[in-house]
């Protein structure tokens, strides 16, 4: 059966709301809860950005069951890879096991603030780096590297879990499924394509978890689903090569000023038809995917969504 996740979206609500989101999330049946981890919003209007990490630490003492994880974290600039093994060590213990890293070679939008955002083949470079000493780090090893771009003469965690943390790496290319293969426990992909999993497969991931996310925008009335997804989710077609690129929510709401209601909607279920919801659901299903958290678009909606997953769209998803 496939692994149902939420997502806590942190540019969307408050450090507060986030937690006992998840605790209503783990309540109500969901299987995984995943944190986004970003420095700033991607439109003023989502008007959030807390830290991810201290979410993830009070998340962890306040839930009991559920498995958690970063969604993703970027190793290369705003954090050293020591400290990210050392945080996730921490919510590993907090959490008594429960959690995944998940790790990705990030976006300028959240790594601007600690200075120049590298080139794409440097951040790669950068990336590969994080993972050889985040990796044994995690495992107990005392770690001392020296590369291109990061030197650490002599690291060691001295709070573990009892099993080392799993690691989850974001893929989107053939690159990046044979990172995920060859240091990870996990894959992460935004989009139902079973031609990365082979990748991923084919690169040795086969047998290994693969998570999914599907943005969704539940609501009785369709016309306030659709405006309120152009208000705050209007970036998200943009394509990750821009994505990557933009330094702020001034760029992203300068790149999707002539976005239509009608194109930030498209692609995206919205609505109450929960078998439209549970269609978007079924294409990751359907790709090979072994968990898949749903993003549900708006901070305020969230309670009236989970009430309204609990009584209809959990159970149509446990068919699957």
């Amino acid at each position: 059966m496939v692994s149902v996740g939420y997502t806590l979206l942190s540019e969307q609500a408050g450090p507060k709301e986030l937690v006992d989101h998840a605790v209503r999330a783990e309540a109500v049946g969901f299987d995984h809860l995943v944190v986004s981890d970003c420095y700033s919003p991607w439109l003023d209007s989502q008007a959030h950005s807390p830290y991810a990490w201290s979410v993830l630490g009070a998340v962890a003492h306040a839930t009991s069951r559920a498995a958690l994880m970063s969604y993703v974290t970027c190793p290369i600039r705003r954090y050293h890879p020591a400290v990210v093994a050392q945080k996730a060590s921490t919510v590993g213990v907090l959490s008594d096991g429960r959690f995944t890293l998940g790790l990705g070679a990030g976006e300028h939008l959240n790594e601007y603030v600690t200075g120049r955002w590298p080139h794409v083949r440097q951040r790669h470079e950068m990336f590969e780096e994080a993972l050889k000493i985040i990796k044994p780090l995690l495992n107990g090893e005392t770690v001392a590297f020296s590369g291109n771009h990061y030197a650490v003469p002599d690291a060691y965690l001295w709070d573990r879990p009892e099993q080392p943390v799993p690691m989850a790496v974001a893929a989107s290319g053939r690159r990046s499924a044979t990172l995920a293969a060859e240091y990870a426990d996990a894959v992460i992909a935004t989009e139902p394509d079973p031609h990365l999993l082979q990748m991923y497969d084919e690169a040795g991931g086969a047998g290994k978890p693969r998570y999914g996310q599907v943005v969704i925008c539940y609501g009785p009335d369709e016309a306030e689903c659709r405006s309120l997804l152009h208000d705050q989710f209007r970036w998200y077609g943009l394509g990750w090569k821009v994505k990557a690129e933009l330094p702020g929510p001034d760029s992203f709401a300068e790149a999707t000023r002539f976005v239509r209601e009608e194109d930030a909607a498209a692609g995206i279920p919205y609505g109450p038809d929960v078998e439209r919801h549970v269609a978007a659901f079924r294409r990751f299903v359907d790709a090979g995917f072994s968990h898949v958290a749903l993003l549900q678009v708006g901070g305020g909606s969230q309670p009236m969504f989970l009430t309204w997953a609990h009584e209809h769209l959990l159970p149509r998803l446990r068919e699957l």
